[in-house]
């Protein structure tokens, strides 16, 4: 008896939430959980730090390049800190810019519902606004206010570059140089 190797099905019309962004996004949720289930939530914010630096020089490097400046003053900084997120399906918004602060608004985060209860994966964040404010500016902190991860309506995250007085949710960063592209 032979097998047919092909199916005749039409799953077109089907309502699965599978693409491949979904699919990636939920493997890295899922991975994350893992990791801060097993090590615990500050051991696992020191993983995705890792990565988030790594990445941000690479972002950081692209925009330099496609922008033609050697740094980003701070209204661009701003504006390139919201467009990297849009780029990921975030909704960050500039809420305030300061000569020493930036205050972002998030209404929807880039892992979507994957992400709550995973607050280690705002360390993504975090590092990636970290890295490249201080490798523009000489100094960042990164401060997040209110998380979806944590169970917030909205993400605020403010990003100082002047050194402030620092508490237990605030991050500092310093320049670690610049990666070509």
């Amino acid at each position: 008896m032979r097998m047919q190797t092909e199916t005749r099905l039409d799953f077109s019309g089907l309502s699965i939430s599978r693409d491949q962004i979904g699919f990636l996004t939920e493997l890295l949720a899922e991975l994350m959980g893992l990791l801060q289930d097993a090590v615990g939530q500050e051991d696992a914010e020191s993983f995705i730090a890792v990565v988030g630096s790594r990445m941000a020089d690479r972002m950081n490097a692209e925009y330099l390049k496609n922008l033609g400046v050697s740094k980003l003053e701070a209204d661009t900084l701003a504006a390139v800190l919201v467009d990297l997120k849009k780029r990921i399906n975030g909704g960050f918004r500039i809420e305030a810019l300061y000569p020493d602060r930036i205050v972002l608004a998030n209404s929807r985060c880039p892992f979507g519902d994957f992400a709550v209860g995973r607050p280690a994966l705002c360390m993504m964040t975090s590092n990636v606004f970290g890295r490249i404010a201080a490798d523009n500016t000489g100094y960042a902190a990164v401060e997040i206010e209110d998380a979806i991860a944590r169970g917030d309506a909205n993400c605020r995250v403010i990003v100082y570059l002047t050194p402030v007085p620092m508490k237990r949710q605030i991050r500092e960063y310093y320049p670690q140089g610049k990666l070509d592209v």
